[in-house]
């Protein structure tokens, strides 16, 4: 069975002090941009429209299915938002995008990350494979979603990083979105 390697750089602006962390990209022909949460039925980017902007509808381009990409990489750079996923090369073991059907092949590095960054303060997990992952590879507790656990990366700094496990942005966890929102937001006055 074919692997895949990750399609995107990670996106680590000057000053990130967020790092988001999903599993992996879904397919392709499931993107409406190039970029982090490329599905338009997944539902972070308009979270972050409800959370920062209080409009749902923020970061999409009216009257089509897609995000405005430009408009997500100039936010996430003034806000200090930095994006990956916890695997560079992945087996699908079903033709879709479910993380239950994820098989990593190659984890990422998240120290090595986290050194790119240093102003990082906090790993954000945006669903369960990529939570479970976190907690393997430095061996702490997994948090309740909505809440965080401390971190010390001996290699990366020595003060605490938090680790904060949110909701999945997909719509097939089944929260409502103002539920979702209100869940980050938490996590945005905490860190």
């Amino acid at each position: 069975m074919k692997t895949e390697k990750h399609p995107f750089q990670p996106f680590l602006p000057e000053g990130a002090r967020i790092l988001f962390l999903g599993s992996f990209p879904p397919q392709p022909h499931r993107w409406c941009m190039p970029f982090y949460y490329p599905n338009w039925i997944n539902d972070f980017w308009r979270i972050m429209g409800i959370v920062f902007f209080g409009d749902r509808g923020h970061f999409c381009v009216p009257g089509e299915k897609r995000f405005d990409e430009a408009a997500i990489r100039m936010f996430c750079t003034d806000a200090g938002l930095a994006f990956y996923d916890t695997a560079t090369e992945v087996r699908r073991l079903k033709d879709n995008a479910s993380d239950a059907f994820l098989e990593v092949v190659t984890p990422t590095d998240i120290a090595a990350l986290l050194r790119r960054i240093p102003e990082c303060r906090a790993i954000v997990t945006t669903g369960e494979k990529a939570s479970t992952i976190i907690s393997q590879t430095f061996g702490c507790a997994m948090p309740s979603i909505g809440s965080y656990v401390n971190l010390v990366i001996p290699s990366v700094a020595q003060e605490p990083i938090t680790f904060w496990r949110m909701p999945s942005t997909s719509r097939a966890y089944p929260l409502p979105l103002e539920k979702k929102a209100k869940e980050y937001r938490k996590l945005f006055k905490g860190v």
